[in-house]
Protein backbone atom coordinates (compact mmCIF):
# COMPACT_ATOMS: atom_id res chain seq x y z
CA UNK A 1 0.00 0.00 0.00
CA UNK A 2 0.92 3.52 0.08
CA UNK A 3 0.54 5.60 2.81
CA UNK A 4 1.42 9.06 4.02
CA UNK A 5 1.93 9.42 7.67
CA UNK A 6 1.35 13.12 8.64
CA UNK A 7 3.38 14.07 11.38
CA UNK A 8 2.92 17.01 14.33
CA UNK A 9 5.98 19.72 13.72
CA UNK A 10 7.08 20.16 17.28
CA UNK A 11 9.61 17.55 16.97
CA UNK A 12 11.82 15.80 14.98
CA UNK A 13 10.62 12.02 14.00
CA UNK A 14 11.75 10.31 16.01
CA UNK A 15 12.45 13.19 18.75
CA UNK A 16 15.84 13.93 20.10
CA UNK A 17 14.59 13.91 23.81
CA UNK A 18 10.88 13.79 24.68
CA UNK A 19 8.05 13.44 22.17
CA UNK A 20 6.04 10.18 22.79
CA UNK A 21 3.59 11.10 19.86
CA UNK A 22 6.69 11.66 17.44
CA UNK A 23 8.90 8.25 18.95
CA UNK A 24 5.26 6.31 18.26
CA UNK A 25 5.01 7.20 14.26
CA UNK A 26 8.57 6.65 13.54
CA UNK A 27 7.79 3.04 15.16
CA UNK A 28 4.62 2.65 13.02
CA UNK A 29 6.62 3.75 10.19
CA UNK A 30 9.71 1.41 10.07
CA UNK A 31 7.14 -1.60 10.77
CA UNK A 32 5.00 -0.80 8.05
CA UNK A 33 7.91 -0.69 5.86
CA UNK A 34 9.35 -3.66 7.17
CA UNK A 35 6.03 -5.29 6.13
CA UNK A 36 7.11 -4.30 2.77
CA UNK A 37 4.48 -0.83 2.23
CA UNK A 38 5.18 2.29 0.65
CA UNK A 39 5.61 5.31 3.08
CA UNK A 40 6.10 8.82 2.62
CA UNK A 41 6.66 10.43 5.99
CA UNK A 42 5.41 14.04 6.19
CA UNK A 43 7.73 15.41 8.78
CA UNK A 44 10.13 18.21 10.09
CA UNK A 45 13.48 17.71 8.01
CA UNK A 46 15.53 16.70 10.79
CA UNK A 47 13.52 13.76 11.27
CA UNK A 48 15.32 10.20 10.22
CA UNK A 49 13.59 7.63 8.34
CA UNK A 50 13.83 4.97 6.24
CA UNK A 51 10.49 6.33 4.34
CA UNK A 52 10.21 9.04 1.32
CA UNK A 53 10.43 11.76 3.96
CA UNK A 54 8.97 15.46 2.87
CA UNK A 55 10.25 17.90 4.67
CA UNK A 56 7.69 20.61 6.24
CA UNK A 57 10.18 22.64 8.72
CA UNK A 58 13.73 22.85 8.16
CA UNK A 59 13.48 21.23 12.05
CA UNK A 60 11.53 20.75 14.98
CA UNK A 61 9.47 23.91 15.67
CA UNK A 62 10.15 23.59 19.65
CA UNK A 63 14.16 23.65 18.84
CA UNK A 64 13.37 26.26 16.28
CA UNK A 65 11.78 28.70 19.19
CA UNK A 66 8.50 28.61 17.38
CA UNK A 67 6.11 28.73 20.09
CA UNK A 68 3.04 28.73 16.99
CA UNK A 69 3.32 25.94 14.99
CA UNK A 70 -0.63 26.98 13.17
CA UNK A 71 0.81 28.05 10.14
CA UNK A 72 3.57 25.96 9.72
CA UNK A 73 0.82 22.68 9.88
CA UNK A 74 -1.14 24.62 7.40
CA UNK A 75 1.52 24.83 4.87
CA UNK A 76 2.18 21.26 5.55
CA UNK A 77 -1.39 20.14 4.85
CA UNK A 78 -1.34 22.25 1.36
CA UNK A 79 1.40 19.79 0.37
CA UNK A 80 -0.59 16.84 1.61
CA UNK A 81 -3.20 17.95 -0.49
CA UNK A 82 -1.53 18.51 -3.66
CA UNK A 83 0.13 14.51 -3.54
CA UNK A 84 -3.30 13.24 -2.04
CA UNK A 85 -3.90 11.32 -5.21
CA UNK A 86 -0.18 9.14 -4.87
CA UNK A 87 -1.20 7.66 -1.75
CA UNK A 88 -3.92 4.40 -0.76
CA UNK A 89 -3.87 6.31 2.84
CA UNK A 90 -3.74 9.24 4.55
CA UNK A 91 -2.59 8.36 7.94
CA UNK A 92 -2.69 11.92 9.87
CA UNK A 93 -1.74 12.66 13.71
CA UNK A 94 -2.28 16.29 14.38
CA UNK A 95 -5.73 16.12 16.31
CA UNK A 96 -8.45 17.82 13.83
CA UNK A 97 -6.46 20.67 11.84
CA UNK A 98 -6.75 19.05 8.60
CA UNK A 99 -11.27 17.88 8.95
CA UNK A 100 -12.31 20.77 6.95
CA UNK A 101 -10.12 20.47 4.08
CA UNK A 102 -9.60 16.46 3.86
CA UNK A 103 -13.90 15.71 4.57
CA UNK A 104 -14.11 14.72 0.80
CA UNK A 105 -10.91 12.62 1.00
CA UNK A 106 -12.53 10.54 4.51
CA UNK A 107 -12.46 7.40 2.42
CA UNK A 108 -8.93 6.98 2.68
CA UNK A 109 -8.51 8.83 5.73
CA UNK A 110 -7.50 8.19 8.96
CA UNK A 111 -7.15 10.41 12.39
CA UNK A 112 -5.08 8.96 15.71
CA UNK A 113 -6.06 10.60 18.29
CA UNK A 114 -2.77 11.29 20.99
CA UNK A 115 -3.99 13.54 23.70
CA UNK A 116 -6.81 13.50 26.20
CA UNK A 117 -10.24 13.57 25.38
CA UNK A 118 -11.93 14.59 28.24
CA UNK A 119 -12.19 18.03 28.05
CA UNK A 120 -14.82 19.67 25.89
CA UNK A 121 -12.40 21.38 23.79
CA UNK A 122 -12.20 19.50 20.56
CA UNK A 123 -15.94 17.96 20.86
CA UNK A 124 -17.58 20.38 18.31
CA UNK A 125 -14.77 19.07 15.64
CA UNK A 126 -16.56 15.54 16.22
CA UNK A 127 -20.03 17.07 16.00
CA UNK A 128 -18.95 18.67 12.59
CA UNK A 129 -17.16 16.37 10.34
CA UNK A 130 -18.38 12.89 11.37
CA UNK A 131 -17.23 10.95 8.75
CA UNK A 132 -13.53 11.90 9.38
CA UNK A 133 -12.46 8.03 10.55
CA UNK A 134 -10.43 7.98 14.17
CA UNK A 135 -8.28 5.59 15.99
CA UNK A 136 -8.20 5.59 20.07
CA UNK A 137 -4.99 4.51 21.54
CA UNK A 138 -6.79 3.41 24.45
CA UNK A 139 -10.72 2.13 25.09
CA UNK A 140 -10.14 4.90 28.06
CA UNK A 141 -8.99 7.60 25.70
CA UNK A 142 -12.32 7.92 24.04
CA UNK A 143 -14.50 7.10 26.64
CA UNK A 144 -15.58 10.29 27.15
CA UNK A 145 -17.26 10.69 23.11
CA UNK A 146 -18.16 7.03 22.88
CA UNK A 147 -20.47 8.06 20.28
CA UNK A 148 -17.44 9.85 17.57
CA UNK A 149 -16.48 8.03 14.34
CA UNK A 150 -13.86 5.60 15.79
CA UNK A 151 -13.05 2.99 13.59
CA UNK A 152 -10.63 1.09 16.12
CA UNK A 153 -8.69 1.16 19.48
CA UNK A 154 -5.16 0.88 18.70
CA UNK A 155 -2.48 0.30 21.17
CA UNK A 156 0.76 1.60 20.89
CA UNK A 157 4.04 -0.85 20.18
CA UNK A 158 7.71 -0.54 20.30
CA UNK A 159 10.38 -2.16 18.21
CA UNK A 160 11.47 -5.58 20.14
CA UNK A 161 14.82 -5.04 20.54
CA UNK A 162 14.94 -1.34 21.07
CA UNK A 163 15.11 -2.27 24.88
CA UNK A 164 16.45 -5.40 25.62
CA UNK A 165 15.75 -7.28 29.38
CA UNK A 166 17.51 -5.73 31.86
CA UNK A 167 18.66 -6.95 35.23
CA UNK A 168 16.90 -4.83 37.86
CA UNK A 169 19.56 -4.72 40.23
CA UNK A 170 20.14 -1.02 40.42
CA UNK A 171 18.19 -1.00 43.89
CA UNK A 172 16.15 2.23 42.78
CA UNK A 173 12.78 3.13 41.44
CA UNK A 174 12.25 5.25 38.36
CA UNK A 175 10.36 7.99 37.34
CA UNK A 176 10.46 9.07 33.69
CA UNK A 177 8.27 11.90 32.02
CA UNK A 178 7.47 15.17 32.79
CA UNK A 179 7.39 17.25 36.22
CA UNK A 180 3.56 18.15 35.82
CA UNK A 181 0.53 18.23 38.53
CA UNK A 182 -1.02 15.32 36.23
CA UNK A 183 2.02 13.06 36.47
CA UNK A 184 2.36 13.82 40.00
CA UNK A 185 6.07 13.34 40.70
CA UNK A 186 5.20 14.10 44.21
CA UNK A 187 3.29 10.66 44.90
CA UNK A 188 6.66 9.08 43.33
CA UNK A 189 9.42 11.10 45.90
CA UNK A 190 6.60 9.66 48.95
CA UNK A 191 6.37 6.15 47.36
CA UNK A 192 10.42 6.24 47.65
CA UNK A 193 10.70 7.64 50.92
CA UNK A 194 7.78 5.24 52.73
CA UNK A 195 9.23 2.34 50.71
CA UNK A 196 13.07 3.32 51.82
CA UNK A 197 14.33 2.98 48.20
CA UNK A 198 15.96 5.28 46.14
CA UNK A 199 14.18 7.42 43.20
CA UNK A 200 15.65 8.32 39.70
CA UNK A 201 13.72 11.01 38.05
CA UNK A 202 14.33 11.48 34.30
CA UNK A 203 12.37 13.88 33.77
CA UNK A 204 11.88 17.54 31.66
CA UNK A 205 10.41 20.88 33.02
CA UNK A 206 8.86 22.34 30.24
CA UNK A 207 8.21 26.22 30.67
CA UNK A 208 4.45 26.08 31.76
CA UNK A 209 5.27 23.70 34.33
CA UNK A 210 8.51 25.82 35.38
CA UNK A 211 6.76 27.58 38.61
CA UNK A 212 5.53 23.71 39.87
CA UNK A 213 8.96 22.57 39.52
CA UNK A 214 10.48 25.54 42.15
CA UNK A 215 7.59 25.80 44.44
CA UNK A 216 5.88 21.94 44.57
CA UNK A 217 8.82 19.40 43.61
CA UNK A 218 12.51 21.56 44.14
CA UNK A 219 12.27 21.71 47.73
CA UNK A 220 11.21 17.98 48.00
CA UNK A 221 14.40 16.93 46.13
CA UNK A 222 16.72 17.81 48.94
CA UNK A 223 16.79 14.55 50.38
CA UNK A 224 19.34 11.65 50.23
CA UNK A 225 17.01 8.81 48.97
CA UNK A 226 16.24 11.17 45.51
CA UNK A 227 18.21 12.65 42.40
CA UNK A 228 16.98 14.03 39.44
CA UNK A 229 18.74 13.56 36.50
CA UNK A 230 16.45 15.69 33.97
CA UNK A 231 15.72 14.62 30.60
CA UNK A 232 16.74 11.55 29.13
CA UNK A 233 16.49 9.97 25.48
CA UNK A 234 16.29 6.80 23.84
CA UNK A 235 19.99 5.82 23.92
CA UNK A 236 19.73 5.86 27.61
CA UNK A 237 16.42 4.43 28.65
CA UNK A 238 18.08 1.18 28.31
CA UNK A 239 20.33 1.27 31.28
CA UNK A 240 17.97 3.57 33.17
CA UNK A 241 14.79 1.08 32.87
CA UNK A 242 16.83 -1.65 32.78
CA UNK A 243 18.66 -1.25 35.95
CA UNK A 244 15.13 -0.24 37.83
CA UNK A 245 13.89 -2.33 40.58
CA UNK A 246 10.34 -0.64 39.33
CA UNK A 247 8.68 2.24 37.67
CA UNK A 248 6.85 4.78 38.97
CA UNK A 249 3.71 5.98 37.17
CA UNK A 250 1.27 7.42 39.71
CA UNK A 251 -0.72 9.56 37.76
CA UNK A 252 -3.74 11.78 38.59
CA UNK A 253 -5.52 12.19 35.16
CA UNK A 254 -7.09 9.98 32.70
CA UNK A 255 -3.64 9.26 30.48
CA UNK A 256 -4.56 8.31 27.23
CA UNK A 257 -1.67 5.72 26.83
CA UNK A 258 0.99 6.25 28.54
CA UNK A 259 4.25 5.41 26.96
CA UNK A 260 7.11 4.89 29.12
CA UNK A 261 4.74 1.91 30.72
CA UNK A 262 5.99 -0.67 27.83
CA UNK A 263 9.23 0.80 27.64
CA UNK A 264 9.84 -0.69 30.99
CA UNK A 265 7.65 -3.84 30.29
CA UNK A 266 10.40 -4.04 27.58
CA UNK A 267 13.04 -4.04 30.16
CA UNK A 268 11.06 -6.68 32.35
CA UNK A 269 10.97 -3.45 35.31
CA UNK A 270 7.53 -4.50 36.87
CA UNK A 271 5.24 -0.92 36.58
CA UNK A 272 3.65 0.20 39.47
CA UNK A 273 0.79 2.42 37.99
CA UNK A 274 -2.17 4.79 39.73
CA UNK A 275 -5.03 3.35 38.55
CA UNK A 276 -6.20 5.82 36.15
CA UNK A 277 -7.33 6.67 32.17
CA UNK A 278 -5.41 3.81 30.10
CA UNK A 279 -3.02 1.90 33.11
CA UNK A 280 -5.74 -0.51 33.55
CA UNK A 281 -5.74 -1.53 29.60
CA UNK A 282 -1.65 -1.78 29.71
CA UNK A 283 -0.71 -2.95 32.85
CA UNK A 284 -1.51 -6.99 33.49
CA UNK A 285 -1.85 -6.68 37.15
CA UNK A 286 0.33 -8.79 39.13
CA UNK A 287 2.05 -10.29 35.71
CA UNK A 288 3.58 -6.98 34.14
CA UNK A 289 3.13 -4.93 37.50
CA UNK A 290 0.80 -3.65 39.96
CA UNK A 291 -2.33 -1.26 40.01
CA UNK A 292 -3.00 1.00 42.88
CA UNK A 293 -5.32 3.18 44.07
CA UNK A 294 -3.32 4.41 47.22
CA UNK A 295 0.13 5.43 48.17
CA UNK A 296 -0.05 2.06 50.90
CA UNK A 297 -0.59 0.06 48.16
CA UNK A 298 2.09 1.41 45.80
CA UNK A 299 4.64 0.83 49.18
CA UNK A 300 3.21 -2.69 49.26
CA UNK A 301 3.75 -3.18 45.40
CA UNK A 302 7.63 -1.96 45.87
CA UNK A 303 7.86 -5.38 47.77
CA UNK A 304 5.84 -7.39 45.39
CA UNK A 305 7.60 -5.99 42.61
CA UNK A 306 10.82 -7.97 43.54
CA UNK A 307 9.14 -11.13 43.42
CA UNK A 308 7.45 -10.73 40.16
CA UNK A 309 9.60 -12.64 37.57
CA UNK A 310 11.19 -9.78 34.91
CA UNK A 311 11.23 -12.40 32.29
CA UNK A 312 6.90 -12.22 32.79
CA UNK A 313 6.88 -8.97 32.44
CA UNK A 314 9.31 -9.08 29.36
CA UNK A 315 6.82 -11.59 28.03
CA UNK A 316 3.81 -9.44 28.11
CA UNK A 317 5.39 -6.70 26.37
CA UNK A 318 6.50 -8.91 23.61
CA UNK A 319 2.81 -10.76 23.66
CA UNK A 320 0.92 -7.62 23.50
CA UNK A 321 3.33 -4.22 22.86
CA UNK A 322 5.68 -4.90 20.07
CA UNK A 323 6.14 -2.33 16.99
CA UNK A 324 5.21 -5.01 14.20
CA UNK A 325 1.69 -5.89 15.94
CA UNK A 326 0.79 -1.79 16.15
CA UNK A 327 1.92 -1.81 12.04
CA UNK A 328 -0.05 -5.21 11.19
CA UNK A 329 -3.45 -3.88 13.39
CA UNK A 330 -2.63 -0.74 11.10
CA UNK A 331 -2.69 -2.64 8.18
CA UNK A 332 -6.28 -4.19 8.57
CA UNK A 333 -7.48 -1.15 9.51
CA UNK A 334 -6.11 0.49 6.11
CA UNK A 335 -7.24 -1.90 4.13
CA UNK A 336 -11.06 -2.03 5.76
CA UNK A 337 -11.53 1.99 4.97
CA UNK A 338 -12.99 1.29 1.96
CA UNK A 339 -15.28 -0.96 3.53
CA UNK A 340 -19.86 -0.47 4.16
CA UNK A 341 -20.51 2.19 6.46
CA UNK A 342 -23.03 2.03 9.26
CA UNK A 343 -24.95 4.73 10.64
CA UNK A 344 -24.39 5.95 14.17
CA UNK A 345 -25.43 8.74 16.82
CA UNK A 346 -23.02 11.10 18.21
CA UNK A 347 -25.69 12.99 20.43
CA UNK A 348 -28.74 13.90 17.93
CA UNK A 349 -26.40 13.92 15.13
CA UNK A 350 -26.38 11.17 12.67
CA UNK A 351 -22.68 10.50 11.39
CA UNK A 352 -21.36 7.17 9.74
CA UNK A 353 -19.17 4.93 11.62
CA UNK A 354 -16.67 2.59 9.99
Amino acid sequence: MRIAQIAPLAEAVPPRLYGGTERVIWWLTEALIDLGHDVTLFASGDSRTSARLVACAEQGLRLSGINDHLASLLAMLDRVLSAADAFDVLHFHIDFLHFPTFRHLAGKSLTTLHGRQDLPDFWPAFRTFPEMKLVSISDAQRRPIPHANFAATIHHGMPAGLIPPGTGDGRYLAFVGRISPEKRPDRAIQIARRAGMKLKIAAKVDRADAAYFDDDIAPMLDDPLVEFVGEIGDADKAEFLGKAHALLFPIDWPEPFGLVMIEAMAAGTPVIAWRNGSTAEVIEHGRSGFLVDSLDDAVAAVEAAGRLPRAHVRAAFERRFTAERMARDYVRLYEALGAAERPALFGDKLIVNA
